[in-house]
């Protein structure tokens, strides 16, 4: 299926794009950030599983488990504090 996978902040910075489309067979969003880890390189870097990162799916925040859909919208991100 194909996917929008959307990147924001350090995320962002680190891998040098805000958006790309992904052909994924991932049933999960824990899936394709699995998948685009094992790119390696920045990829690996900037959405490795110690690092603590957000996920939004078709823009509603969404745990990992939740499952993707063709033509849906992924969006990583770091936690966000303000004040």
């Amino acid at each position: 299926m194909r996917v929008t996978v959307k990147y924001f902040a350090s995320i962002r910075e680190a891998l040098g794009q805000g958006s790309e489309t992904v052909d994924t067979s991932a049933a999960s969003v824990a899936a394709l950030r699995d998948e685009l880890i094992g790119r390696g390189g920045v990829h690996a870097q900037g959405l490795a599983r110690g690092k603590a990162v957000r996920a939004a799916l078709n823009q509603v925040m969404s745990d990992e488990q939740a499952p993707l859909a063709e033509g849906c919208e992924v969006a990583f991100f770091p936690p966000v504090t303000g004040g």
